[in-house]
C-alpha cells in the first residue's frame, strides 16, 4: 500500500541525488577531505564569541587552543625535552614551595627534599650524565650535610652507571620504594602545585614520586616527634611509629628521626634586654641624687653601685637587641620604675640557695593568702598587680572585678568622678561570655614618700580574654574598655602582658598563639604549630620569646621567637593537660605543671628536662612563680596547698631520678610521706567515695607545704622582695 504526499514548492519529493547524499550523512561519516578541521572549528567559535561580546571566554579559548594539536589533542611537554636541567629546576621548585608553606605543614613537607635529591642524583648517574650529576650534587648536598653526612660520603663516590648497581646503599634506594606518610590535605596541595608547574620542574618531581616513592595519604600525619602519635607510642613503650606512619626505606637512615625533625639546637639569646641608653643615663643621674639623701649606716651598697652591677650583669650575657623588639620611647614613669627596681633588688629578702631556708640561715618563705568567699565557684582566674595593690578576678558571669588589697578607694580621672561615692572595688563589664584570664600591665610599688612631681608607677591597663573570642584592653584610670581585639576563631583561654608592657600574648581554641601591641588592632605575630587547642602562654623575662602549651591531646610546650615568629624549642614529656607555665627570672629555666600534679623544670639552652617535682595531689597545679634569684619555686594547686620547691639540680641526678621513680611506684624511698592535703568533702549519695587517707608521694626537693582548709589555690606570686601573695576561693 503506498501513500502519496501532496506536492508543492516546499515539500515536493527530493531528487535522487539529494536523497543519496542525505542517507550518506546519516549512515557513515563523510570522507576526511570533506570534514571540518579542528582549527577551522575553533576559528568559527572564536568569531562567534567576538560577535556576541564574550571577550573573556574568547581569550580563554585562544589560550587553551594554543596547546592543542591539529586534531584537537592536548600537547604535553615531555619532561625529557628539558634535558638534565629538569632535575635542578624541579628540586629548586619543590624546596621553594616547602619553605613558603604554612608552619603547620613545614615539618612534614621538609621530609620531601631528601628522597628527591637522592633519586635525582642517581637518575643522572644512571643516564650517564656524570658531569651534570656532580654539579647537582655540589649545588644541593650542603642542605643535608648536618643530618646525612654519612650517606653523602657514599653518594660522592658514585660516578659511573655500573657503580649505582654495585653499591649496597644505592641498591637499597633503587630496589625499594621510599615511604612518605603525608597528611591528606598536604598531599593534595602538593600535587596541585606540581601539576600547575608541570613545565617548570613539577613534572620531574611527580615522575620521581611515582617511580621511586610510596606516598601514603593519612588523616593525621606525624608532624614531629611531639605529635599525638609519637607521645602515644612513647607511653606504650614502642620503638617506632605505627607501620602506616613509618617513613623511608627499611635499613636506610631517613634523617628524620625524632630529634632531627625539630631543630632544638638553634642559638638562643637568653640574656636580659639592655636598657635604652637615654633611659639608663636618666636613671643613673636620679640614683646619684637618691644616694646623697640616703643614710646607709647599715652597710648597704649604694644605689649607683647596685645599678652598675646590674648593667654589668646585663652586658656579660648575650641578650636580644632592642632593634629586634622595638619599645615606645621612655617616659619619666619608666625612669621611676627602674629606680624602684634597683631599690627593691638591693633591699629584698635574698634567697641565694634553697639550702639556706632548710638550715635556717635565710628567712623562711612567708605567704599572704587572700581568700574569696561566697563566690559560688564562679571565679575563673585571679591576678595580682606587680605593685601588690590590686587584685582582679574574671568570672563566669562575663564581668571582671578589681579590688584594692588595702581597702583604699580606687580613683578615676573621669570628670565628675570626685562626686561619686568612694569604693575599693570596680566592676568592668563588656565581655559577653565567661572571662578566662586577666593580666595587669607592668608596675611597681612607688616610693614611700612621693612628692607631687613623682610619676605614678601603678598599673595603668588591664587586658582580659573570654569565651566570646575577644580580647579587651581596659583603662584602670577611667575604668572603661579602650580597645576590643578580634582575631581568634574560638574562645581565648589566656592572655599575658609582656615584661615591659606595650605587647601582650594570647592563645586560644583555634590552636594559635598571637602577639599584640597596644597601638595595633591586628596581631603582630601568629604562631602556628600546635596540634590542638593552646591553653597556656608565658613570656621570657627579656620579652624576646613566648612560651605556649597545648591541651589534652598535644601536651607539648613550644618556645617561639617574637622577632621572627618561628618555633625555636619544643618540650615534651607531660602526659596530663598542662595547666601552668612560668619562666625563671634568670631566663635559663622554664617550669611547667600539669593536671596530674607534676612540675617539670626544663633547661632552655640545652632543650632538656632538668627534673620533675612531685607532691601535689589531685586537682592539678594551677600557678607557678620563681624567686628573684631562681633558687626556689612556688606552686599553687587545686588540692588546696601552696608548696615551695628547690630549683637546684640534685648533686647526683641519676640517683635522685631513681628515687623519684621508686616513689611513683609506691616503693620505699628517701622522701616524706604525707596524707592528701586538705579534708575531702563527703561523696554524694550513690557515688563511690574515695579512700580516706590516700598517700601522696613527695620528691625530696620539696622545702615546705602550706595547706588551706577547703580553698583551691588559683594564683601564687613571688614579689620582687621575695614575699609570696596567693589567691584562693573558699569552696565548702
Amino acid at each position: 500500500m503506498s501513500s502519496h504526499q501532496p506536492q508543492g514548492p516546499g515539500n515536493g519529493p527530493p531528487s535522487a541525488g539529494m536523497s543519496m547524499q542525505h542517507q550518506q550523512g546519516i549512515q557513515q561519516p563523510a570522507p576526511p577531505s570533506q570534514s571540518m578541521s579542528q582549527q577551522n572549528l575553533n576559528q568559527i567559535v572564536i568569531e562567534y564569541l567576538v560577535k556576541k561580546g564574550y571577550n573573556r571566554t574568547e581569550q580563554m579559548l585562544r589560550q587553551e587552543s594554543a596547546h592543542l594539536d591539529k586534531d584537537g589533542r592536548p600537547i604535553h611537554n615531555r619532561i625529557e625535552d628539558l634535558g638534565n636541567i629538569k632535575y635542578t629546576r624541579g628540586y629548586k621548585l619543590l624546596c621553594g614551595w616547602v619553605e613558603q608553606n604554612l608552619d603547620v605543614y613545614k615539618f612534614e613537607l621538609r621530609r620531601l627534599p631528601w628522597p628527591i635529591f637522592v633519586y635525582s642524583y642517581l637518575d643522572l648517574i644512571v643516564n650517564d650524565a656524570t658531569e651534570d650529576g656532580e654539579k647537582f650534587f655540589r649545588e644541593f648536598s650542603s642542605d643535608f650535610e648536618k643530618v646525612h653526612a654519612e650517606e653523602l660520603r657514599v653518594f660522592e663516590t658514585i660516578k659511573l652507571r655500573s657503580q649505582v648497581f654495585e653499591n649496597s646503599v644505592t641498591q637499597l634506594y633503587r630496589n625499594n620504594k621510599y615511604s612518605l606518610p603525608l597528611n591528606l590535605h598536604v598531599y593534595y596541595n602538593l600535587l596541585t602545585f606540581l601539576e600547575t608547574n608541570n613545565n617548570s620542574g613539577g613534572g620531574i618531581i611527580i615522575y620521581l614520586l611515582q617511580t621511586y616513592c610510596e606516598v601514603r595519604e593519612i588523616e593525621r600525619g606525624p608532624l614531629d616527634q611531639f605529635s599525638f602519635e609519637a607521645i602515644v607510642n612513647q607511653a606504650r613503650s614502642r620503638e617506632g611509629d605505627e607501620p602506616t606512619l613509618q617513613e623511608g626505606i627499611p635499613g636506610a637512615f631517613t634523617g628524620v628521626t625524632n630529634k632531627d625533625v625539630m631543630d632544638n639546637t638553634i642559638a638562643l639569646k637568653l640574656g636580659p634586654m639592655p636598657l635604652d641608653p637615654e633611659l639608663a643615663g636618666d636613671v643613673r643621674a636620679d640614683l646619684e641624687e637618691e644616694d646623697l639623701r640616703e643614710d646607709r649606716k647599715d652597710g648597704r651598697p649604694s644605689l649607683v653601685d647596685e645599678f652598675d652591677r646590674y648593667i654589668k650583669r646585663e652586658e656579660s650575657i648575650d641578650g636580644p637587641s632592642r632593634v629586634d623588639i622595638p619599645q615606645p620611647p621612655p617616659r619619666q614613669r619608666d625612669v621611676q620604675m627602674e629606680i624602684q627596681k634597683i631599690k627593691e633588688n638591693r633591699d629584698r629578702f635574698k634567697i641565694d640557695k634553697a639550702d639556706d631556708i632548710k638550715t635556717g640561715v635565710a628567712p623562711g618563705v612567708s605567704i599572704c593568702m587572700f581568700t574569696f568567699h561566697n563566690t559560688l565557684d564562679s571565679i575563673n582566674c585571679i591576678e595580682f598587680s606587680d605593685d601588690n595593690n590590686l587584685v582582679a578576678v574574671g568570672t563566669a558571669e562575663s564581668y571582671i572585678r578589681v579590688w584594692n588589697l588595702h581597702g583604699d578607694p580606687l580613683p578615676s580621672i573621669v570628670r565628675g568622678a570626685e562626686n561619686e561615692k568612694p569604693t575599693s572595688s570596680r566592676r568592668l563589664i563588656g565581655h559577653s561570655a565567661p572571662v578566662y584570664e586577666v593580666s595587669f600591665s607592668p608596675s611597681i610599688q612607688g616610693p614611700a614618700n612621693p612628692d607631687k612631681n613623682t610619676p605614678s608607677t601603678a598599673p595603668l591597663l588591664l587586658v582580659s580574654c573570654s569565651a566570646d573570642n575577644h580580647i579587651r584592653l581596659w583603662s584602670l584610670e577611667t575604668w572603661t574598655c579602650l580597645i576590643v581585639y578580634k582575631a581568634h576563631n574560638g574562645p581565648v583561654w589566656q592572655v599575658k602582658f609582656s615584661p615591659f608592657g606595650h605587647y601582650f600574648a594570647s592563645c586560644g581554641w583555634d590552636k594559635t598563639v598571637r602577639v599584640w601591641a597596644q597601638d595595633h588592632i591586628s596581631p603582630l605575630r601568629m604562631m602556628v604549630g600546635h596540634d590542638t587547642s593552646v591553653n597556656r602562654v608565658a613570656w621570657h623575662p627579656n620579652g624576646a620569646y613566648v612560651f605556649s602549651a597545648s591541651d589534652t591531646v598535644d601536651k607539648t610546650i613550644r618556645m617561639w621567637s617574637f622577632a621572627t615568629g618561628e618555633c625555636v624549642r619544643v618540650f615534651t614529656g607531660h602526659t596530663e593537660t598542662i595547666s601552668a607555665l612560668e619562666c625563671a627570672p634568670n631566663g635559663r629555666i622554664l617550669a611547667s605543671a600539669d593536671a596530674g600534679g607534676n612540675i617539670f623544670l626544663w633547661d632552655l639552652e640545652q632543650s632538656k628536662l632538668i627534673k620533675r617535682c612531685r607532691g601535689h595531689g589531685k586537682g592539678g597545679v594551677w600557678s607557678l612563680s620563681f624567686s628573684v634569684e631562681t633558687s626556689i619555686l612556688i606552686s599553687g594547686s587545686g588540692d588546696g596547698t601552696v608548696r615551695v620547691w628547690d630549683v637546684a639540680v640534685p648533686a647526683d641526678p641519676h640517683k635522685a631520678n631513681q628515687a623519684g621513680e621508686t616513689i611513683a611506684t609506691g616503693g620505699q624511698a628517701d622522701a616524706t610521706r604525707i596524707n592528701h592535703a586538705g579534708p575531702q568533702p563527703a561523696a554524694p549519695a550513690g557515688v563511690g567515695a574515695k579512700k580516706k587517707g590516700k598517700d601522696t608521694m613527695i620528691t625530696p626537693d620539696q622545702i615546705a607545704a602550706f595547706p588551706t582548709k577547703k580553698s583551691p589555690v588559683y594564683k601564687v606570686k613571688l614579689t620582687r622582695m621575695n614575699l609570696v601573695v596567693a589567691g584562693s576561693c573558699y569552696l565548702p
